[in-house]
């Protein structure tokens, strides 16, 4: 029986599905003590200049489902290369100004999620469960949430770009 993504009852359409399968997903996974650990780490680290990690629930719950997890898509992306990632907000523990002057701007809290291991853009995530990636061209808007942003960068649908006013 054929059945196509808007009729499937899976969570992610197949190619994403079995790209996460195959970094170890699946439906109920939750390591909620490395989670723990992370959000420890992230909130014990400051910077020399007196910059420090805020986390919050949205965070810690990307973490506890995802962290984690090397994730190598096959085949062409959409628009753009799909990406290899890391989720571990770890890649990010040196990064708290920079995610602080994000949050600023986005008027809420930014914390991170991990990173696009070819490219060594910095993914975060926001209180509201929003995710972004930061690079040396700019800071890109993934999705509304990790489901959203896992599907975009997996399938190399092409991020917007978040831009000032």
């Amino acid at each position: 029986m054929h059945t196509d993504r808007t009729t499937s009852t899976t969570r992610f359409a197949v190619p994403v599905d079995a790209a996460l399968r195959t970094a170890g997903w699946q439906p109920g996974r939750w390591d909620i003590k490395q989670a723990e650990y992370w959000a420890d780490t992230l909130r014990d680290h400051t910077s020399p200049a007196g910059h420090r990690h805020t986390v919050f629930p949205a965070a810690v719950e990307a973490w506890a489902e995802f962290g984690g997890l090397h994730i190598a898509p096959t085949g062409p992306g959409r628009q753009i290369a799909p990406a290899t990632l890391h989720l571990d907000p770890l890649h990010g523990v040196h990064h708290a100004r920079t995610l602080g002057d994000l949050g600023r701007a986005l008027d809420t809290d930014v914390c991170p999620l991990g990173e696009e291991t070819d490219t060594h853009s910095l993914l975060a995530v926001d209180a509201a469960g929003r995710v972004y990636a930061l690079d040396h061209t700019g800071d890109w808007y993934l999705g509304p949430d990790i489901d959203h942003a896992l599907t975009a960068l997996i399938s190399g649908i092409e991020p917007v770009r978040l831009t000032a006013g």
